[in-house]
Parts: structure tokens; sequence; C-alpha cells
């Protein structure tokens, strides 16, 4: 039994007379399906708004960070995917460290609690302690001038003088700290590291409204990151260690988008090339679509369930493309919503109203990823994961490939690599008896390759006080031989 969730957020409504248990981290247990057990994870991030951010993960299934709807009264918790007639109601209890309840969806009701796990910790990684990097690791902040916020990262150089090429982290959908966080799993941490011990200099950083960047999450749209993007190479630009020729972006799922569109802006912050990991290259409301159809499929869903899911989905995107009164909008979505089930809660139906018509939603309904691509000239790296099942390759990068005819792309399909860029489980490395999740080696090859290939670095510091001729060499990955710069 898979599960798989679509585009929701968590708004939460506290009535505790004291004050409520905090809801901020992971709650995680096994939930009993026929034939075996099926490890289910909650995460749950506060905005800065005051309402949360929740994300439901099947590590066995592979999937990761699927946003899922929720509403709390009192002690009592309901979390919903009315589209896939699912639905977790439980209570909130021991202080927020458990919550215990049902699980149902069609075929299947089962008890279902959910233990707080432990945050991670930043000095582990795969279960052994972190020692220092050989590299430059410092703090950093810079300011988007567009937005009149202060953005807050982390920059990792290369050992050595330089000047080194340089690439800005952009995450995906959903709020995220730098690291990309996920259980175990840091994708921008793990990324960060790779290049950087290689001779590419990193700029992670958190985003909107999370950790110690300012702003809202909520009222973010994809075209607002943009300009986080180009205040971050600007920012590149005044360090020293840094070569201004080779300043590039390397963006996941939706940053990936952001970066194509920064790339397309003659700007004095272009970015000088860009690596695009699980692009969309169809208009949102098709990867909506797309991934309504792998949750049907997904929990065994038969032809009937199918098109009346399909069907809802598509009349609610209608009602908010054609309403632009967001109260409106919200009104006519959560009476379809109750309509079609009788038994959702008034508030449950009108969070997801909410959601729906939020800044980001509206904007990615209409999304067209192909608006601006003929505008893009510098080369392009496009990755993705042939079982990654957010962002189909087949669905999405040869319209990209297609639609970028005044660049230079490169396109490739990773077999075996998921939205979060892991290999197969098989492939993970394994500590203390649990594998381990961890970037793809293949991934990390081909963007690291690539990227040498697109620019200049520095060679190897002389170890027998023998001094090299040229201090540059282009196209080289392993820092010897290659061809010389000029």
């Amino acid at each position: 039994m898979l599960l798989l969730f679509l585009l929701f957020s968590l708004v939460v409504s506290p009535i505790w007379a004291a004050e409520p248990p905090k809801l901020n981290g992971q709650w995680a247990g096994p939930l009993k399906v026929p034939g075996g057990e099926l490890k289910l994870i909650l995460t749950i991030v506060p905005l800065s708004n005051g309402s949360y951010y929740a994300a439901l993960d099947a590590p066995q299934q592979r999937i990761s960070r699927m946003p899922a709807t929720a509403t709390v009264k009192g002690l009592d918790v309901t979390v919903s995917i009315e589209q896939a007639g699912s639905r977790f109601v439980g209570k909130i209890l021991k202080n927020g460290t458990t919550l215990q309840g049902t699980w149902s969806q069609p075929g299947l009701k089962a008890p279902l609690t959910l233990s707080r796990l432990e945050a991670p910790k930043p000095a582990a990684v795969a279960g052994k302690a972190r020692l220092t990097p050989p590299y430059r690791e410092e703090a950093v902040s810079f300011y988007n001038k567009e937005a009149q916020i202060r953005l807050a990262g982390t920059l990792t150089t290369p050992a050595g003088p330089g000047p080194f090429p340089a690439v800005v982290l952009l995450s995906d959908s959903g709020p995220h700290d730098r690291d990309v966080t996920e259980q175990d799993y840091r994708l921008f941490g793990s990324l960060a590291d790779h290049l950087t011990r290689r001779g590419i200099a990193v700029l992670r950083f958190d985003d909107r409204g999370v950790g110690q960047s300012q702003g809202s999450h909520f009222n973010t749209t994809t075209a607002d990151v943009v300009s986080d993007a180009q205040a971050a190479l600007v920012f590149l630009r005044t360090r020293r260690l840094l070569d201004t020729r080779y300043l590039g972006l390397l963006g996941h799922g939706e940053g990936a988008n952001v970066a194509l569109m920064a790339a397309a802006e003659p700007t004095p912050a272009a970015p000088a090339f860009v690596v695009a990991l699980a692009p969309y290259g169809v208009p949102g409301r098709d990867i909506i679509r797309r991934q309504q159809l792998e949750i049907m499929r997904l929990i065994g869903s038969n032809p009937a369930q199918v098109k009346a899911a399909l069907n809802l989905n598509q009349e609610m995107i209608r009602i908010i493309r054609q309403t632009p009164n967001d109260n409106q909008a919200r009104g006519k979505v959560a009476a379809l919503l109750r309509f079609h089930n009788t038994d959702l809660d008034p508030h449950m139906a009108r969070a997801r109203a909410v959601q729906l018509t939020s800044p980001w939603s509206r904007y990615f309904l209409d999304f067209d990823p192909l608006r601006t691509l003929s505008a893009v000239k510098c080369p392009i790296l496009l990755l993705g994961g042939t079982d990654d099942l957010q962002v189909a390759t087949s669905q999405n990068l040869p319209p990209l490939k297609k639609g970028l005819k005044n660049s230079a792309a490169r396109a490739l399909r990773l077999p075996g690599v998921n939205h979060w860029f892991q290999p197969p489980m098989k492939a993970w490395p394994v500590v203390n008896g649990d594998p381990q999740p961890v970037f793809s080696p293949k991934a990390l090859d081909e963007i690291r390759e690539w990227v040498f290939r697109k620019t200049e670095r520095p060679q190897p510091a002389p170890t027998t006080g023998e001094q090299p001729k040229k201090q540059l060499v282009k196209g080289n990955s392993s820092g010897g031989g290659g061809k010389v710069s000029r």
C-alpha cells in the first residue's frame, strides 16, 4: 500500500486555555497494511505568519516531503487528503510528543501512533561525528533590496588562494532551511560539502521566513524568489576569493525554475551557468494533474475513483483561475469540497481553500516554465531522475530542452534516482543496521564535471616546491593537465 500526497499546507488554530504543546518537528510511526507495515513520518514546520507547513513521508516507497492539510482543535488533530479519500484523526498526547489516532483510506482503516523524533544533530552525518571540513565555512547574510529583507546562509569556500567558481543553491517549493534538512538527509548540505571539497564555492541560505532569514514564506511566489537568487549573486561578487566570471545558480524543483527565470533576465546579476535539478517543464496545473494520477495509482484506486478525483481537482482549479477575489474563491472551493465529502469538517475545507488561493498557489496554477526560456543564453544542465514521482522526467525535460534553443543545454535522465536525488535504497550505506539516505553519486559526478567543463579552477598547490607554470586550468575536473587558460 503506497501513499502520495498532493499540494496542501497545515493551518493550525489551537484553542487551549493554557500554552499548547509546540507542534514543531517530526513524528513517526508504523501503519499496518496488508502484507506488513508502512513507516509514516510527519514533519511540521512553523511559518512566520503563525501558521504551519506539514509534509508526510513514506521512506520505504521513497516518497518524501509530500505536503498535507491539518486542523487542530484543543487536543484533537485531523490530517486530511480529500482527493485520495485518506484521513488521520487523533489526539495530541504527552505534551505533543505523541499523536495517536486512526488512519483511514479506501479499503483500509487502522490505528496509528506517531511519536516525536529527536531533532537531527548538525554534527552527525551518517552516524559519524562531523570533523572540521577541509575548506572555509562562514555564516553570512545578504540583503535583497527589491524585497527589503535580509537572508541568512552559509558560504563554503575551498582551501587555497582561488579564485574559485561558485554556485548559489535554490530550494524546492515549501519552507526549507539552508541544508534542506529532511530527517537524516540534507540534500543541500551534502551537495555543498561535495562541491566545495572539489574546488567549487557554494552559498546556501534559509528560505524566506525560515531559520534566520526574514520575510514570509506564505506570501512568496515563484517569481518573488528570483530576486533572492539575484541578491545572492550580487553578494558573491563582493567576495575576493571567488571568480566573478563563473558565478552560477543550482536549483532543485521550483528552485530550478527560479534559476532559469533569473538566467532569462539581462541584468548584471545574471548567472554564468545554471544547473537545474528536477525542473518543471509544463504549466503548474499539469504538474498537479500528474501528481494526482500518481496518488490514485499508488493507493490502488479504481478507474471511477480516479476520474472523480481528477474532475474534482480540475473544477477547483477552474474556480480559482476564474475567481480573482480570494474570499469568493475560498467560499466556492470550500462548498465544492463539502459537497463531494459531506463528512469533511468545515474548518478543514476552509483551510484547504485558503491554501489553494495563496499567492504561491495562484501563481503556480498559471505558471508557464517555457515562457522566458528563449531569452536564456548561458549554459544549462538539466538533470532528472527516472524514479521521480513528483516531477516526471519524461513529461518535463523534453519541453525544457526544446525551449532552451538559444542556450547550450544538456538534458540527462538518471536511472533509479528519485525527486530528492537519492539512488535506490539498496545503494544507501548501512550504519548500525539502518540504511542512510545519500545524494546520488552519479548525480554528484555529473554536476561536478559539467561545472568544471564550463568554468576555470585553480590547480592544486604544489607539494614539492615546484611552481606551476599557469595558475588556472579550464575544463579539467581533476586539477591536473587540461587546457591552460590564457
